[in-house]
Parts: structure tokens; sequence; C-alpha cells
């Protein structure tokens, strides 16, 4: 009975890494409705202050904003990669970058260079060996990240868009569908576009700004880069603990599975133990 012995260990492993997961499972689950909860409290803003900026890109102002200027050469851009600090989520991340990768290899079939902000552990550690150039790393929010921690690292990337050594600058994240899809998405902060839904009105509103409206759209537009990225980081956190309770659940399912095929090899192997026993056992008496 030493194959005996040694599937009962494999079946003791199995079912506390069943517990693990399981646990796992619950927690993601929890933590999951609060996310989807500050992601949707986040929305409406997010949202609305979109639409401002859709109506002002169609404006006729006597100012316009160099954030609002298309560079008429594009030599080099810059992508802010939002990613989870753990693992553990399926496939979440990786899609991500396999998309991101695709996006950058056709930028540099085209002869523009990629220079990247990463958000995450898991975003660092994959693209730490790509060789693009990383600006900004930023590691370690929680699950309930702050507005003002994301600041410093957005402004590294503005200021490079500032001093013209990029001439666009986009955030990639997983956008949250529902529990069982997150989709990965790219959305180009600047030079700003107007929305796809913002191109079909057949009317735009111009504002009055006060006190001008170069200090008006200064606050307004990074303001506006600021809550794009944070609404994609509440995003990409809720995509998190979507993706690792379904992974946790299907990781709990298959160690159940698993289970019950090694105690049909337990019970097949000891049946067959027994009935061995017993043969050796009356051919022993029939010898007799």
């Amino acid at each position: 009975m030493a194959g005996g012995k040694e599937i009962r260990t494999q079946i003791a492993s199995i079912k506390n890494t069943q517990k693990i997961t399981s646990a796992m499972e619950m927690v993601a689950a929890s933590k999951m409705k609060k996310a989807q909860n500050r992601m949707l409290a986040s929305r409406p803003y997010s949202d609305k202050i979109s639409k401002v900026i859709g109506h002002l890109s169609y404006a006729n102002s006597e100012f316009e904003h160099p954030y609002m200027r298309k560079k008429t050469e594009l030599k080099r851009l810059g992508i802010i990669i939002i990613s989870s600090d753990r693992g553990l989520c399926g496939g979440l991340n990786t899609n991500l970058f396999r998309n991101l990768l695709k996006q950058i290899s056709v930028y540099q079939d085209k002869g523009i260079e990629v220079d990247i902000c990463t958000i995450g552990k898991k975003a660092t550690s994959f693209f730490k060996n790509s060789g693009l150039e990383i600006k900004s790393v930023l590691t370690d929010l929680g699950d309930a990240p702050h507005f003002d921690d994301l600041l410093g690292t957005v402004k590294v990337m503005l200021d490079a868009y500032d001093a013209g050594e990029i001439q666009q600058l986009s955030v990639a994240y997983n956008r949250f569908e529902n529990t069982m899809t997150q989709t990965p998405t790219t959305t180009q902060l600047v030079p700003m576009v107007a929305a796809e839904s913002d191109k079909g009105l057949d009317y735009h509103w111009d504002y009055i700004y006060e006190p001008d409206a170069g200090a008006a759209l200064g606050a307004l537009l990074v303001r506006y880069i600021e809550a794009l990225v944070y609404q994609g980081l509440v995003e990409n956190i809720a995509c998190e603990q979507s993706s690792r309770m379904i992974a946790m659940k299907s990781a709990t399912d298959n160690a159940g599975d698993m289970v019950k095929d090694l105690e049909l090899v337990y019970n097949k192997a000891r049946q067959a133990a027994i009935t061995q026993e017993i043969s050796e056992i009356v051919g022993g008496a029939a010898a007799v």
C-alpha cells in the first residue's frame, strides 16, 4: 500500500490548497463589491468632465491650449500602463500586456519611439526588460487608492509632453464591463480628441472663462487627465477582484475534481491490494 499512502498524501495536499483557494475566492468577492461601488461612484464625474472637454474641442475660443493642439509630427509617445500589484487573477494582466505589445510594435514599425509609465508591480516587472524607457513607477496603491496618489506620476508624463519629449500621451487599463468580462482599453489623453458620442451632435456650446481662458483651461484640462487616469485605476482594481474571484472559483472546482479522481484511483488500488491478500490466503489454505 505504499502507492496508496502516496495517494492519500496527495489528496490531503490538494484539499489544503482547495481550502486556501476557497478562502481567497470569498475575500475577492467581498473586495469586488467594494471596488465596483468605488468605480461606479467615480464614473459620473469622469463622464461629465469628458463631455465638457468634448464641447471645448469644438468651441471657437480665442485661446487654444497646447493640450488641445494636435502635433504636426509624431516621433515619440508616452503610455501610462495600469496593472495589478498581485497575481492570481487569471489572464487579466497578460491580456492587457499582449494588446499593448501589438500596439507598440505597430508604432515602432513606423519609426515612433515609445516611453512608458507603469502603475502596478506586474506592469513594472513585465516591461522592465522590454527595452522601453520607463519614465515613472508607482506601486503598492492598495485596494482603495486616493486621487492624490496619482498626481506625481501624471505630472511626470505631462512635463515630458510640455517639454516636447513626447507628442502624444495615452493611458492603458482594463475596463470593467461585467463580472465575467474585462476589456483591455487604451485611451488617448493628449492631444485631446472628442469622444465618439460627441461627433454626431448637431450642436456644441462655448463657455465664458473667468479670469481668462488660459488659466481656466490649464486647470481644467490637467484635472481632466488626472480624472481619466484615476478612473482607469479604479476600473482596473474592479477587474482585478472580479478576475481573482473567478480564477479562485475555477481553482477550487478543479481541486475538487482532482480529489474525486484520486479517491477513485486510491479505492481501486486499495481494492486490488485486498483482493490480492485474499487470493494469497486462499491459495495458501488450499496448498495446506
